[in-house]
């Protein structure tokens, strides 16, 4: 008999062959505020992550280890990459949506809509077309701790699409904090998770799914449900699981919704991506420290599958 290590709570025969029991859950990087925005670079083989109220993008490397890639960094949390390889993050500060270009330098694609200040942009998916996808809650202007305290200008906490030729619309205004979102392997689904009961207790810890059609989305339902703490960032396999944070660690579901198992992490988690050499690590941001974890199975995005 198997005798499966702390950190793995298998809650369906599935998930066996999605970690392995001899994987171990080790940190690589300690001593943050409050860590976010993990997003893996193959083609340079390092990690890039945000540590929000020390305004740093931080940079790790099995071979390098630990160093600064970006101070002064406005309060950014989420990242992603788009088709190009290109850095985006979303900034609480300026509250808008920025891109690394390959010279280094930033482009603004999105801070106001109608007219107005976006609340602070949150976490961003760019598709394969090349559409921006973020997220607009308001956890950025709620206090001076992860950006600057501040009146909302929007009337909705929105989930936004910005198009190739920068045309920005509301496709979600019906959440009252959106927050981590990600699209299932083909893009046919969008993932939004629900996080407003960070403080509000009577809005439920949900992961929506919406059907894509387009430049449009169709409410689909209620993905899943976070059984401890909330949902924040997540990812997709290229199996079609979806692995979110919670309270306790990493929660992953199959393309129904049903809950596999678990990654327990001692700290609260807020973030997650695929990555490593081979594609097979998990990389977990935890409140003041990032993880790493062998997975037997490598991310959606195209640059964990070896194509950037």
């Amino acid at each position: 008999m198997i005798t499966l290590p702390a950190h793995l709570d298998v809650q369906d025969d599935r998930f066996a062959a999605l970690v392995h029991p001899m994987s171990r859950l080790e940190p690589i990087a300690r001593g943050f505020t409050w860590t976010e925005g993990p997003v893996w670079f193959g083609d340079r083989n390092c990690l890039l992550f945000s540590d929000i109220p020390s305004q740093r993008i931080m940079r790790w490397s099995e071979t390098e280890g630990l160093s600064v890639y970006r101070e002064g960094s406005q309060f950014n949390n989420g990242n992603t990459r788009d088709p190009q390889g290109r850095l985006v993050g979303c900034r609480h500060g300026p509250r808008d949506v920025v891109r690394t270009e390959h010279d280094g330098s930033l482009t603004v694609l999105a801070d106001r809509f109608d007219g107005k200040r976006l609340n602070s942009p949150n976490d961003v998916v760019v598709s394969s077309d090349g559409a921006v996808w973020f997220t607009d809650p308001t956890y950025g202007i709620i206090s001076n701790f992860e950006g600057y305290r501040s009146t909302p200008e929007q009337e909705t906490r929105n989930v936004f699409r910005l198009s190739p030729d920068g045309e920005l619309t509301v496709v979600v205004s019906d959440f009252s904090q959106p927050n981590g979102l990600c699209f299932s392997p083909d893009e046919k689904t969008l993932y939004i998770a629900e996080s407003g009961s960070s403080h509000d207790d009577s809005v439920p810890a949900i992961i929506r799914k919406f059907a894509v059609d387009g430049a449009t989305l169709r409410d689909a339902g209620v993905f899943a449900k976070i059984d401890r703490g909330l949902p924040d960032g997540m990812r997709c396999d290229s199996t079609g699981n979806l692995w979110s944070s919670a309270a306790d660690g990493v929660h992953c579901f199959d393309p129904q919704g049903t809950r596999l198992g678990k990654i327990l992490v001692p700290e609260v988690v807020s973030n997650l991506c695929f990555g490593g050499a081979d594609g097979h690590r998990m990389f977990i941001t935890a409140t003041t420290s990032v993880y790493c974890v062998f997975v037997d199975v490598r991310g959606a995005e195209a640059w964990v599958r070896g194509r950037g």
